[in-house]
């Protein structure tokens, strides 16, 4: 069944080729295109272009509807273009011509954006949780390993003296950078686009500001041409926002992968949390964080995809923007997964004490030879030039004191600092009003 069909039946093959994987992907759509219908019936009632009565029906009809797609009952059959098809057939199979009535004010283009919009608003609420956890979890390793002392690198060469806690702290502060952009994304995709229709609006007295009070939008799409400009944006945008925190999720993996190597021996896992070789007796391979790394590789590629898919479209709707989904709907599961997966590994790291009393770290704490005679009042040039000629003769002597104390140093990790940046910005998403809201479109009501 198809919206638009009307007394031709298309091809077989290019029926196959346009729907592609739709059917499949829809179902993921499924509860938001049915909220999305529950708000339209709200408002068309409410400017007289559906009945009480029919309306009191078709709300109880979709809310059952949609506990179908909670409980998993809910399937989108093989003769069925998409999402929005089955739920119209679905209606009009209870109601009869009523149920055929919920199109009435609305085009398949600004029902997909809308259904779209509060699935993306729902899938970032998870990665932001998923965030918030992996941020608990660097923040608790960095305090407790924050006088654990590690060699820090510039260039792949021993640099100068870095800490466990520096470490975790790095990373954690790092989210809060991928959070703030993740709060960007969610500001633009939490704006109403339904009642654009097909992109100019329509004839009907439609009354855009409820349904998006009803929705739990914070605003408006009120230009209905930039309603529907934002597809292909919107997922742009969200591309930028993955690939940012896969960029420090593919950092951190890296890390790990080479602290775990015996060449540095800075950390260790369970072995339970490793893999075997099929020939090597000794190997514990570090594969978890090598797919870690390479999943977050390939969301690093999201919006080069993205963007070249709608490249040089012109405004208005073109078919182009239906596999999208194919590039962002897995690429949300995929977030998640590395988001758990590093978070569950990380709550059993065990880090290595005393790894700078090894010989071949002893110029690490050349600065700190430096800084020392700068403080006696030595020139830094001439403490600079001292110090380097006792390391080229031999003759270097490295403190093993370390005494940073300025903020986000070694002895000054700021962690409750960070922690109250994060609740800044966790504070901005209105994930609590969105949850009411919904629940009220879903409450079933006495006459309901």
């Amino acid at each position: 069944m198809k919206l638009w069909q009307k007394n031709t039946n298309v091809n077989e093959r290019i029926d196959a080729f346009t729907v592609g994987r739709d059917r499949e992907l829809d179902l993921e759509l499924a509860p938001f295109d049915i909220l999305g219908s529950l708000a339209h019936i709200r408002m068309l009632a409410s400017v007289g272009l559906l009945e009480k009565e029919e309306e009191r029906q078709l709300r109880a009809a979709l809310q059952r509807l949609h506990q179908e797609t909670t409980d998993g009952g809910f399937t989108i059959d093989p003769g069925m273009e998409d999402v929005h098809s089955q739920v119209e057939f679905l209606l009009t199979r209870e109601l009869g011509d009523m149920g055929k009535k919920i199109h009435s004010g609305r085009s398949r283009n600004d029902q997909v954006l809308v259904d779209l919009r509060l699935y993306f608003r729902d899938q970032l609420k998870e990665v932001v949780s998923g965030m918030e956890a992996l941020f608990a979890q660097l923040q608790s390793l960095s305090e407790e390993h924050k006088d654990v002392l590690l060699p820090g690198y510039t260039h792949l060469q021993v640099a100068m003296p870095s800490s466990f806690g520096l470490w975790f702290g790095a990373y954690a502060e790092n989210l809060t950078d991928d959070l703030t952009q993740m709060l960007s994304t969610y500001l633009i995709i939490n704006q109403n686009p339904l009642g654009s229709a097909a992109g100019y609006g329509s004839s009907f007295p439609l009354d855009r500001k409820m349904t998006t009070r009803l929705l739990g939008f914070a605003d408006l799409n009120y230009n209905v041409v930039h309603a529907q400009m934002g597809r292909g944006k919107t997922e742009l945008f969200i591309g930028f926002a993955l690939a940012g925190l896969a960029q420090t999720l593919n950092k951190l993996a890296t890390d790990m992968v080479l602290y775990l190597n015996q060449n540095f021996g800075f950390i260790r896992f369970p072995d339970e949390l490793t893999t075997g070789s099929s020939i090597m007796p000794h190997k514990k391979n570090p594969d978890v964080f090598e797919l870690i790394r390479a999943k977050a590789n390939q969301l690093l590629a999201l919006p080069t995809q993205i963007g070249t898919l709608t490249t040089n479209l012109p405004s208005g709707y073109h078919r182009d923007f239906q596999l999208l989904k194919e590039y962002l709907f897995p690429a949300f599961d995929q977030t998640q997964q590395c988001l758990e997966m590093m978070t569950f590994a990380l709550q059993h790291i065990e880090v290595k004490p005393n790894i700078l009393e090894d010989e071949k770290y002893q110029y690490l704490f050349s600065v700190e030879a430096v800084n020392k005679e700068v403080l006696g009042g030595t020139p830094f040039r001439d403490a600079y030039r001292l110090i380097g000629e006792q390391i080229e003769s031999g003759q270097f002597n490295p403190p093993k004191e370390v005494d940073h104390t300025h903020e986000g140093s070694i002895g000054n990790l700021c962690t409750q600092e960070i922690r109250m940046k994060m609740d800044r910005i966790l504070r901005q998403f209105d994930f609590d009003k969105v949850t009411e809201a919904e629940r009220q479109l879903l409450e079933k009501t006495a006459d309901g």
